[in-house]
């Protein structure tokens, strides 16, 4: 195995031995982030402990963490819900990432190291794959991933909480719009973004990532003008 396929499953690895509450915590987190709890879909916090096999302290301090964080909201008689976004959330939302992930991407661009580029070149290619298989939690989870690496590359740590911490905030509705789109029909510019950080241009990676986050963005900001579906 290369090292950027080992990476690849790295994070299960790590997760094993990281504090149980610390697991919860981010087993819930991904049930948020990956649209597994629709936006607006109200939840019974019995139901969770009974979802992640937990009890319930650790999923109370989850569900607290994740409240102060803006991915859930208590909707009182013991339920929370994933907030629903609304057209000013998303102008928001493509405001602060259209600075935010090219910044990040044209530091990470100075600083990549051929194996950096070897494994974010892994990552693109297995969520390729998972869009020709119509997979779309894969693709979901690959595509928040190579971003999340990006964010890492660029040795920002301010910056990229702030970059990851707006995934919470969308993430539930990307699930809803790449539901009604299908995976074939999400193209991406990360290969545009490879090519300018194997180049060294980072003014290309940054323009390369801002078309790949307002394409994106601007999918989920459409979405709102078709009718509502289930997920």
């Amino acid at each position: 195995m290369n090292k950027a396929a080992g990476k690849l499953t790295e994070s299960a690895t790590a997760r094993g031995r990281l504090p149980a509450h610390e697991v919860i915590y981010r087993q819930l987190r991904d049930l948020v982030l990956y649209g597994d709890l629709a936006p607006g879909q109200a939840v019974t916090i019995q139901g969770l402990t009974e979802r992640l096999g937990a009890g319930m302290t650790p999923v109370r301090e989850a569900i607290r963490r994740l409240i102060a964080e803006g991915a859930l909201e208590f909707q009182g008689n013991r339920r929370v819900s994933v907030p629903l976004l609304n057209a000013d959330n998303i102008s928001e939302l493509i405001l602060a990432r259209q600075w935010l992930d090219p910044h990040l991407s044209l530091r990470a661009t100075e600083r990549a190291t051929p194996d950096d580029l070897e494994e974010l070149t892994a990552l693109d290619e297995a969520l390729d794959r998972s869009i020709s298989a119509g997979d779309l939690r894969g693709y979901l989870e690959l595509n928040y991933r190579f971003h999340k690496r990006l964010y890492e590359l660029a040795e920002a740590p301010i910056l990229a909480d702030l970059a990851d911490g707006l995934w919470l905030r969308f993430g539930p509705s990307l699930r809803v719009v790449c539901g009604r789109l299908g995976t074939q029909n999400l193209p991406d510019k990360h290969k545009d973004l490879l090519e300018a950080m194997r180049a060294k241009d980072a003014e290309g990676a940054a323009r390369a990532i801002r078309e790949d986050v307002i394409q994106g963005m601007e999918q989920v900001r459409q979405s709102f003008d078709a009718p509502a579906v289930s997920n």
